[in-house]
């Protein structure tokens, strides 16, 4: 009796099944349903999304909280066009996803056939790596090496396009373990002679300070950042997406650097005698004027990424290796500095300029968000969507473990929170997960309200609700005379009555009074999904602030008296 061969799908399903893959996130569609038939007999789950772009923030949250890649599964042209921008947040923070797209089949390939879109085309800019299939025996091969490429190195999205006739038709090749990527290196220690030049750096300044970012958490780099602070007394900053990998309420912590971090750590920043980063890109949101950053500092860079060296900021040493590695070979070289009198300073800045917000005047949003930091004690899971809110967040809200804050970086994607929230849930069933969204950025992708109640997801969801888009409108006050533009959002839903229209609880805060009862409330609940909608009041400024465009020595610290100039960067 002859084998019966498995489809092209069906091996595809298997092979993800042998990468460990729990969930598939996916929308169907007629040029996907090879694979989506298979998927009735694995024993991977389907989460059906209500959209694509839903569909990659939740596998973007599911990789940022465990580290292995989430898989999406669409159907071909506006499914796949759908993912772009999932796969452009996931390229540019460093998020291991695999997206795997239908196709019209091979003999119509670039005539145009119904649902037909160039997708690898399309992608390229957004992606690590991508494949179209054109051979069914292929696909073992393919998905294997998808998988080591989005999760090795710095990690990213790779894109796998099936076309229908592939996914549908016989696949003989075996499984393979085997990678054959000529070029493709993934490095590991650093260079030993630099190492020992960056130790000799370390112990001989006076001011250092250890600048953390993304990739100190991918690589698990914080309990070597941590000893390596703790011997020789240096304060820590991190980037908004380093949160966590050093505990922020670590005593040498100073929080958050850059356009809106605290005050100390940007002061702490400028007063430095040398700032060494470690999984961090040096990005226009953390130095400002670049010729004004850091002037007379000695600068040293750790990244895995030989790209990143000297495309901002020409470092003193840079050393190519994996965060942890590097850090822990460094460790052992450090001698305790003397640093007595620039942590002395350095917690001088911490006392005169403290975060602050009015505690009159109606609901603030930074008064809910450092209420949510008690409730949680940087114990639960934090996401955020883009904006006002995920400032706040970042500045009130402490981050105690890597991979509990999930934000997008540099897109900056509205839409991100609440889906990805979802994604970290499914990895972590047992854990607290608070997705924080501002009424701009939820709407974007709000129908996923019916993913998290149909999985019934005791996932939280903190709408910030200031009836703006606020960062714009912040922007707009400051320089742009308060001409407002397309940043006013009359004509938002009541966002409880939105949530019980899906069978989820929803609970509202309009007294600061009644902020710590229903966050607890909210907290405690796990028998679904929750939204909290807190109605703050609508024009609140994020400060402290640093113009795009501007050095770090020019700092905002509250709101200015005068109009200031229109910035030169970007939002």
């Amino acid at each position: 009796m002859q084998q019966k061969h498995p489809t092209g799908g069906e091996k595809l399903i298997q092979c993800l099944e042998r990468e460990g893959v729990e969930y598939v996130f996916g929308l169907s569609g007629g040029a996907v349903m090879p694979m989506f038939d298979a998927l009735v007999d694995s024993k991977i789950q389907l989460i059906l999304v209500r959209h694509e772009q839903g569909a990659t923030h939740m596998a973007d949250g599911y990789a940022r909280a465990t580290g292995r890649p989430g898989v999406v599964l669409v159907t071909s042209g506006p499914g796949a066009t759908n993912t772009v921008t999932g796969l452009f947040t996931a390229l540019m923070d460093s998020t291991p996803i695999v997206v795997i797209t239908g196709q019209t089949i091979s003999s119509m390939l670039g005539k145009d056939a119904f649902q037909e879109a160039d997708v690898t085309g399309i992608t390229y800019p957004v992606v690590k790596h991508s494949y179209l299939v054109k051979d069914g025996n292929d696909i073992p091969r393919i998905v294997r090496e998808a998988f080591h490429l989005a999760r090795s190195g710095r990690p990213g999205p790779v894109l796998i396009d099936v076309p229908k006739d592939v996914g549908q038709g016989p696949c003989t090749a075996p499984f393979t373990d085997e990678l054959d990527l000529p070029g493709y290196e993934v490095p590991g220690r650093g260079d030993p002679a630099l190492v020992a030049e960056a130790a000799r750096l370390l112990t001989e300044a006076k001011r250092p300070l250890f600048y953390v970012g993304h990739g100190a958490v991918i690589s698990n780099a914080g309990k070597a950042i941590t000893t390596l602070a703790e011997k020789l007394r240096a304060p820590v900053v991190n980037t908004l997406l380093g949160k966590g990998a050093v505990d922020e309420t670590h005593p040498l912590h100073l929080g958050m650097l850059g356009m809106h971090g605290t005050a100390y750590a940007n002061k702490a920043v400028v007063g430095c005698d040398l700032i060494m980063a470690i999984g961090a890109r040096w990005d226009d949101r953390i130095t400002g004027k670049v010729d004004e950053f850091c002037t007379g500092a000695v600068k040293i860079h750790v990244d895995i990424d030989r790209a990143e060296f000297g495309k901002i900021i020409q470092p003193d040493v840079s050393i190519l290796g994996d965060a942890r590695m590097v850090i822990e070979d460094l460790i052992p070289q450090i001698e305790m500095g003397d640093t007595d009198a620039w942590l002395k300073q350095c917690d001088r800045w911490r006392k005169q300029f403290p975060l602050k917000y009015p505690k009159q005047g109606g609901l603030r949003a930074q008064h809910v968000l450092d209420r949510l930091d008690a409730v949680t004690q940087g114990e639960a899971i934090l996401t955020t969507d883009v904006g006002q809110h995920q400032m706040w967040a970042a500045q009130f809200c402490r981050t105690r473990h890597g991979r509990h804050w999930l934000s997008s970086g540099g897109a900056g994607t509205m839409g991100f929170g609440f889906p990805a929230a979802i994604g970290a849930q499914f990895a972590h069933p047992d854990k607290k997960v608070w997705a924080i969204c501002g009424d701009g950025g939820f709407q974007m992708t709000q129908a996923e309200l019916a993913t998290a109640a149909v999985h019934k997801l005791p996932v939280k969801c903190l709408i910030i609700n200031n009836n703006f888009l606020g960062m714009i409108r912040q922007w707009q006050e400051l320089f742009y005379e308060n001409r407002l533009s397309g940043s006013d959002l009359e004509g938002n839903p009541d966002f409880v009555k939105l949530a019980q229209a899906y069978g989820i609880k929803g609970l509202r805060i309009r007294r600061s009074a009644d902020v710590d009862r229903i966050l607890k409330e909210a907290h405690d609940y796990d028998d679904g999904p929750c939204v909290v909608v807190a109605e703050v009041v609508k024009e609140d400024n994020v400060f402290p602030m640093i113009p795009a465009g501007a050095a770090v020595s020019e700092m905002i610290i509250e709101a200015p008296k005068t109009r200031l100039e229109k910035p030169t960067g970007s939002t």
